[in-house]
């Protein structure tokens, strides 16, 4: 060994050496044959905690010390063992499918109308949930499902749109609120979300970001979808990842359910033995309601009998499924929704042609599920999968008003449709020439046995929706016995965890973690009469409010979908109280026979609501679409103009300047061909309303369009020569209140060429997608003339444009 000795420790770190001089003292010698024992102990003790199972409640996992190494050639070492974080061993996939605005009666396994097979497959496969409750209305169900959280917890106390300066309320998810979905992903799953996200504050959704709160930074590696409220199926704003993509040539429903396959498809090929989290969120069937034709054509007649006998004969099913107890009592009718007996035959045609379209809207996107839960059976991964399908957010919506809409926008612009005005266009209705709504007494209809609707979270027909679970290489039993135990849409995320085997964990991203509100629901799995577990849960959701504790239900309903003002003040609420073990349809007030328990319940609901940053509560509505009322981040606060050029699209109007009931000024700097200017210069909405500065064939215009109802058109008289030119528009608005008109003037090089009225104005919303463009009009257009897509983009061009205010 020449002069020198060498110890060689192997580890599973790799080989480690410790060598001394033959030379040495033999006390030098001893301390480093003490030195090198001590190694050995560490060394040890280090491969015993690598092989141990790593600590889950801290998030990201930690990875082990990188040990060093005094070999000189790697062909005499022994490399560490690769740090690679993995799921639990045996952990399941998941898909979680969630259906935005479905009714408790919108599925046939919940005694619907509507033939829902792939939803009856999951029931009937595994396990239905009759007492599961939502939120009523989109964002807080999203927050609360995805986090395990009360929504208010998650700052979500009503959709991101609605966001205001209040803790709870703000609309911007904590991190301390950490999603599921980033929990799964920093333990090895992949995770997808395709669909409506609806959970990022208006104010983040720019080009600037920040995208913290983009589903890309809650726990998805992949997101194909859109991010606000709502899309039109037939021409959607589509984002991948953060980026815009280019629009789907089918309905988006079949496009994001392609998306979704192959998303799977290719991960298992690459990663088969890693588990994925999919989170599968359409659209539909919120409106606009568009299914292709063929979907439709098969539901007609089949609801002439109307609301009213459909309500009887849905709940007379719903007993012989065992959804209801035998003797559940229907709810009343509200007086905003009339009798069916009392339409004429043309009222009649024209309302059940609208449920013919949501019908086959309903069935297509079932069978566009029904598409991925058979890719996945496919590949053999289905009965190691576990499916949570959620049938709606909340309860129905009724915001299709009295008769209807072709343009969901005028429910958000206070218009109400009038049926001389729809009766005409059943033949288009749901095709891509409509955005439509149904007459609130289908939403009544599809919400039996209860009395309101999407909107009222103190009322189980806007909270309680249809749930089933599917997993069968897990323990979930084909049972035909409901599970009727009180459960919040909280309860998922945990419930997931406890499934693949997961901890909760306490840390996540460096920031101490709320711990969650939800309860597994496992306890129900194999036994469908086991004892209740979550005995408490707050409701709220723009002032209508309640409690629900072991088995009681005090609640105030403080305003229904269509009624315009506040029946009371918060104050001077009146309170109901319902026994729900006896009372499944809530038609029996017990306010008066049991003021005891009722003050009780009160006193806990102020309890919960304080804990759980519900308070202030907020009674506004639509009010809160504008930010400077509701008091949350503008990023056009206290500018009065915006300048822009050629390329910038896709502004939505939560980070655009807002030109909304006020005056304004467009100057475009414009340069034309020699061929002659044409296309849109900038525009703002599209086929439901909006507005837009353009050339048509050389002649300078400006459009205003009124929720596609009227169309105004200020223009020149003679095309714009070659070569560089200005074009300003003035709009002096009548002021007197929101929505009113004004005049128009258009200039070129600062001589008018033209002036025109423009008698109606859209004081609210021109849409929840389609947004401001510069140079092109995307997705649908303003001016049909013009068209949208590379039809529209300006054949020259654009160096600025300008957009003031005046208010």
């Amino acid at each position: 060994m020449n002069n020198m000795m060498r110890i060689a420790i192997g580890t599973d770190f790799g080989t480690w050496d410790a060598s001394v001089s033959a030379t040495n003292s033999h006390d030098r010698f001893r301390g480093r044959v003490h030195a090198v024992a001590a190694l050995v102990v560490i060394c040890c003790s280090m491969t015993t905690a690598l092989a141990a199972e790593p600590d889950r409640t801290v998030l990201p996992l930690a990875e082990p010390p990188r040990p060093t190494s005094t070999v000189l050639d790697v062909r005499n070492a022994t490399p560490p063992p690769r740090f690679e974080v993995k799921a639990p061993k045996d952990a399941p996939n998941v898909l979680l499918i969630l259906i935005d605005d479905l009714g408790f009666a919108g599925t046939s396994a919940f005694g619907g109308p509507i033939s829902t097979p792939s939803f009856d497959r999951v029931a009937r496969e595994g396990i239905v949930y009759t007492n599961f409750h939502t939120q009523s209305t989109c964002s807080p169900t999203r927050a609360a499902l995805l986090s395990g959280r009360n929504p208010h917890v998650a700052n979500m106390g009503g959709i991101t749109e609605a966001g205001t300066a209040f803790p709870g309320h703000t609309a911007q998810i904590p991190n301390e609120v950490a999603p599921v979905a980033e929990m799964l992903r920093l333990n090895g799953f992949s995770t997808a979300a395709f669909g409506k996200w609806h959970q990022t504050p208006p104010w983040e959704t720019s080009i600037s970001g920040p995208f913290d709160r983009w589903p890309t930074s809650q726990g998805f590696d992949k997101f194909y979808g859109f991010m606000g409220f709502s899309t039109n199926h037939w021409a959607p704003t589509v984002i991948d990842g953060t980026v815009p993509a280019n629009p789907p040539e089918t309905n988006f429903m079949t496009a994001m359910t392609d998306e979704a396959i192959d998303w799977m498809r290719f991960q298992k090929a690459i990663t088969p033995d890693r588990p994925f989290f999919l989170y599968f969120a359409p659209g539909a069937v919120r409106a606009p309601h568009h299914p292709p034709q063929e979907w439709t054509e098969r539901w007609k007649g089949k609801f002439d009998q109307g609301w009213d006998t459909m309500r009887e004969q849905i709940l007379k099913r719903q007993m012989e499924l065992g959804i209801v107890p035998e003797g559940t009592a229907l709810t009343p009718r509200a007086s905003a929704i009339p009798a069916w007996d009392s339409l004429t035959p043309v009222q009649k045609r024209l309302v059940a042609r609208q449920v013919e379209v949501f019908a086959g809207f309903v069935e297509f996107t079932d069978h566009e599920i029904g598409r991925l839960i058979e890719a996945i059976g496919e590949i053999g991964q289905l009965d190691n999968t576990l499916v949570i399908f959620v049938a709606g957010d909340n309860g129905m919506s009724a915001e299709g008003q009295t008769w209807g809409t072709l343009n969901e926008y005028t429910y958000f612009n206070g218009v109400e449709a009038r049926p001389e005005d729809l009766i005409n266009h059943l033949d288009d209705w749901g095709g891509p020439m409509t955005l439509p709504h149904m007459a609130r007494g289908w939403a009544f209809a599809f919400s039996t046995p209860f009395e309101y609707v999407k909107q009222v979270g103190s009322d189980f027909g806007g909270t309680k929706v249809g749930m089933a679970i599917r997993w069968p290489k897990g323990g979930v039993p084909a049972d035909h016995r409901p599970r009727s135990q009180f459960h919040f849409v909280s309860d998922v995320a945990p419930t997931i965890l406890e499934a693949v085997g997961l901890p909760e964990p306490k840390m996540v991203n460096g920031t101490p973690q709320r711990p969650m509100d939800g309860i597994s629901m496992s306890y129900t799995f194999r036994n469908a009469r086991a004892e209740e577990r979550r005995k408490t849960q707050y409701l709220e959701n723009f002032g209508n409010r309640g409690i629900y504790h072991e088995g009681w239900l005090a609640r105030t309903i403080n305003r229904a979908p269509w009624e315009t003002e506040a029946r009371s003040s918060l104050e001077e609420s009146t309170w109901e109280l319902f026994d729900t073990k006896q009372d499944f349809s809530l038609s029996n007030n017990l306010a008066a026979q049991q003021p005891q328990k009722l003050v009780e319940l009160q006193k806990l609901f102020m309890e919960e609501a304080s804990r759980n940053f519900v308070l202030p509560i907020d009674v506004r509505t639509l009010a809160r679409a504008v930010p400077s009322v509701a008091g949350r981040p503008d990023l056009m606060a206290g500018r009065n103009s915006l300048t822009l050029a050629e390329g910038m699209t896709g502004m939505s109007e939560n980070v655009f300047i807002d030109v909304k009931n006020q005056s304004k000024t467009i100057t475009a700097e414009i340069v034309v061909p020699e061929t002659g200017g044409h296309g849109a210069i900038v525009v703002q909405g599209g086929r439901f309303g909006g507005w837009a500065l353009y050339l048509q064939n050389g002649v300078p215009s400006y459009h205003y369009n009124f929720l596609n109802l009227q169309r105004f058109t200020v223009a020149a008289d003679k095309p714009l020569p070659p070569g560089k030119s200005t074009i300003r528009f003035d709009f002096d608005y009548d002021g007197g209140g929101p929505g009113r008109g004004g005049k128009g003037t258009l200039l070129v090089n600062d001589q008018k060429v033209a002036e025109g009225r423009i008698e109606r104005t859209q004081p609210r919303l021109f849409s929840a997608d389609e947004g401001a463009d510069v140079g092109i009009d995307l997705s649908t257009p303003v001016v049909e003339a013009i068209g949208a897509g590379p039809q529209s983009r300006f054949n020259g061009r654009i160096p600025k444009v300008t957009v003031e205010v005046r208010r």
